[in-house]
């Protein structure tokens, strides 16, 4: 029996009423390993390879045919917006199945959800923050929602592996687990994961299974690329003030190049559906704006959206309803937001203003177009801010450009994508978690809580002397609280946290200011905007009329013309030694790079002999002036910054010029040679990185980071962080 046969009849009708010709490769592996086998399932492949149909096809054949007395698969999202958006394609699936599908998250209908309490059955969408919710205040309900759970899909698996919410996701699944004595099947989705074992032993996670991974060919997809450059000189008055190694706007520069490249994205957008990617808010919204004045003047319709976490939820849903009706030939502007699966229907192209952060971002960036048989289509533009005598030698190379050239390669070429390292040490999280635990029990001695917060596998590599560091800690500032009996309870500043309805969430977000027009909300921002003051948000201008400062809103009223925003917090990402590599390889090699418009191939022919003239692609250290010197191990951020404290120690004062930078400006009154033989000393030393001179407020970033001692902090950042025998080897690999 082929396994279409093997599928459920409502599926089988599914597949021909929507004139499918034939299963594709991953939706036949994913339907053998959940048919034939008791594994997890791990689908990586390409946006809108069928990932969700692969995982959803077998697993509801299965809830079909072996029905669950209870909630038998939980599927969980990053997004809301993608719950909502699965749930409108699982409705269109599940027609005369007889299985219900409910979605679970804030906006969500509470009589729907007080249904699914009484009478546990089918599928559950919802968000970690939701779970973590479920499983903390309604406690006795999960045990009959969950009590024959088969199934937990995550969605989007990149995502959380590399962010906190991951960590939270699987404590709160273990912690489920223990309450059911169940432990269903994982199946993790996800476009963008470079190494799958890490993927797999993350999705593995207090589930004792093993996990099955198949690798399905594809196929090659034919793929256009074009890359196209944009100057602005710099003003005479100004040129000693400017760092030439920076790009963007800057008031000393002449800006033809900015309104050039304005006038080529409206061309290029006209009468195209398109999403404009920036690496930045602020950037989307200055963007969209020029677009929408360009519009004005020339009298074209007015397409142009904007799409960020910033922007209201309306607004947001309503620009992806725009995207899908194909009629629409709607242009875009977003950051992450649309990285993800929400389903925007068929683009004619995307547009990268910059460098993508990483081979990750760009591979699913380049996943948004190409859709339904068309050909993917990414266009990626720069603004150069150049002066043209540089003190610097180093200062025209222009590394962002060069950047974008080794992702592409890198990815086209070989395939691969970032590794997600793990999050070994989120001492945030424990306490989150020790909190959550605490909340949803009440009393418990010391013992307990240890004994269930350290069985969780996301702390497998957390101590017991650590976590008796943390609870002393969080006794002295009163989160925690002995009883007579000498067990803990939450204490009085703890309940101030966990009674927050801000407690659910374990990333960090700023403070944020509700935008109004009248009753209508725009959006948030971080910072007051005071009265009479102008700002962008949503693509449009607005003006502060009055601000409320005790309910933390802005009431503004719109206005003509282009105004600027910014956020305190935006996207960054480490560079891989791989991607350092690729960069070195594009400055050495004399490849040919079809994709390049003929100003960006004289740009990079301009940047190679700068390079291969100036000798760092071949020496460690390069003097640039004087005492001043560049070490280019060509090595990853990671090991970059453990280098730079390592050279801190022995006294050597040095730095990384720019938070995303392949090399170390060093300061050093000796000879080249002497700096090259303290380097390969440091390399050849057992170095301990705990003796580092770290700055006191050394951290990895966590919302909870205020409750947890800053020596726990100080060994987080060095154990998942710094990497001493990465940079040894890195290095070594380079020689």
């Amino acid at each position: 029996m082929n396994v279409f046969e093997r599928l459920a009849p409502f599926i089988q009708d599914y597949i021909y009423r929507n004139e499918w010709e034939e299963l594709r490769a991953n939706q036949v592996a994913a339907c053998e390993v959940i048919f034939d086998t008791d594994d997890n399932l791990l689908l990586s492949s390409g946006t809108a390879s069928g990932k969700t149909e692969a995982a959803f096809l077998p697993v509801l054949t299965e809830l079909y045919e072996h029905p669950s007395a209870s909630v038998g698969v939980l599927y969980i999202s990053p997004l809301k917006a993608l719950i909502n958006d699965q749930f409108k394609r699982l409705d269109q699936l599940l027609i005369d199945s007889n299985i219900p599908v409910t979605k679970w998250h804030g906006d969500a209908s509470q009589s729907q959800k007080q249904k699914l309490i009484k009478h546990p059955e089918g599928i559950l969408q919802i968000t970690p923050e939701s779970l973590e919710s479920l499983i903390t205040n309604k406690r006795g309900a999960c045990m009959s929602l969950f009590s024959d759970l088969r199934f937990v899909i995550i969605d989007e698996v990149h995502y959380f592996m590399r962010d906190v919410r991951g960590v939270q996701l699987l404590c709160v699944l273990e912690r489920l687990q223990e309450l059911t004595g169940i432990i269903p099947r994982r199946i993790g989705l996800s476009a963008t994961l470079g190494d799958l074992s890490l993927a797999e032993d993350w999705l593995n996670t207090g589930t004792g299974r093993a996990c099955a991974s198949p690798v399905t060919d594809e196929g090659k997809k034919r793929i256009r690329l074009h890359i196209e450059r944009f100057v602005n000189y710099a003003d005479k008055r100004d040129v000693d003030e400017y760092d030439g190694r920076e790009t963007g706007n800057n008031s000393s520069f002449d800006t033809s190049g900015d309104r050039e490249h304005y006038e080529y994205l409206f061309q290029q957008t006209l009468d195209k559906k398109t999403i404009i990617f920036t690496n930045s808010r602020e950037e989307t919204e200055f963007v969209m704006a020029h677009l929408k004045n360009l519009a004005l003047e020339k009298k074209a319709p007015d397409v142009y959206r904007v799409h960020h976490g910033n922007v209201s939820a309306l607004i947001r849903e309503n620009t992806e309803d725009e995207m899908k009706n194909d009629d629409e030939k709607i242009v875009t502007g977003a950051t992450v937001t649309l990285e993800l699966g929400i389903d925007i229907g068929s683009l004619d192209q995307a547009v990268q203003i910059g460098a993508p952060l990483s081979v990750s971002s760009f591979a699913q960036r380049l996943g948004r177009c190409g859709r339904r048989g068309q050909v993917p289509q990414l266009l990626f533009t720069f603004v150069e801010s150049i002066k043209i005598n540089s003190g610097d030698v180093l200062g025209p190379i222009n590394w962002d450009f060069i950047r974008t050239i080794a992702i592409i390669e890198i990815y086209l070429r070989e395939h691969w994508i970032e590794p997600i390292p793990p999050l070994n040490h989120a001492y945030n999280l424990l306490y989150h978690q020790t909190m959550s635990i605490l909340k949803s029990n009440g009393e418990m001695s010391a013992a307990a809580l240890a004994q269930q917060i350290l069985s969780l596998g996301s702390f497998r590599h957390i101590s017991k002397e650590d976590y008796k560091l943390l609870l002393a800690h969080m006794l002295e500032e009163d989160q925690l609280q002995r009883t007579e009996n000498g067990g803990l309870i939450i204490g009085r500043e703890g309940e101030k946290i966990v009674n927050s309805h801000k407690f659910l969430t374990v990333f960090l977000a700023p403070e944020y200011l509700l935008v109004k027009d009248e009753n209508r909300t725009i959006g948030t921002v971080d910072k007051v905007y005071p009265v009479g003051t102008r700002f962008a948000l949503a693509g449009l201008s607005w003006e502060t009329v009055e601000v409320n400062a005790k309910s933390k809103v802005i009431f503004v009223k719109r206005v003509p013309g282009i105004s600027v925003v910014d956020w305190d917090v935006d996207f960054n990402a480490d560079l891989h030694t791989m991607l350092v590599r690729k960069i070195r390889n594009v400055l050495k090699d004399d490849g040919t790079y079809p994709y390049l418009s003929e100003r960006c191939k004289e740009r990079l022919a301009e940047i190679q002999y700068i390079t291969r003239n100036s000798g760092i692609l071949d020496n460690l250290v390069t003097r640039l002036s004087g005492k001043k010197f560049a070490v280019f191990p060509w090595v990853g951020t990671r090991q970059l910054v453990t280098l730079h404290y390592a050279l801190l120690k022995r006294g050597i004062k040095n730095q990384l010029p720019w938070s995303r930078a392949v090399y170390l400006e060093v300061i050093f009154s000796g000879e080249k040679e002497e700096l090259e033989q303290i380097i390969k000393d440091v390399l050849a030393s057992g170095l301990d990185l705990y003796s580092l001179p770290l700055p006191d407020e050394v951290q990895i970033d966590g919302k909870y980071n205020e409750f947890v001692p800053k020596q726990l902090l100080r060994k987080q950042f060095i154990e998942d962080y710094l990497d001493f025998e990465g940079l040894k080897a890195d290095i070594r690999l380079g020689e």
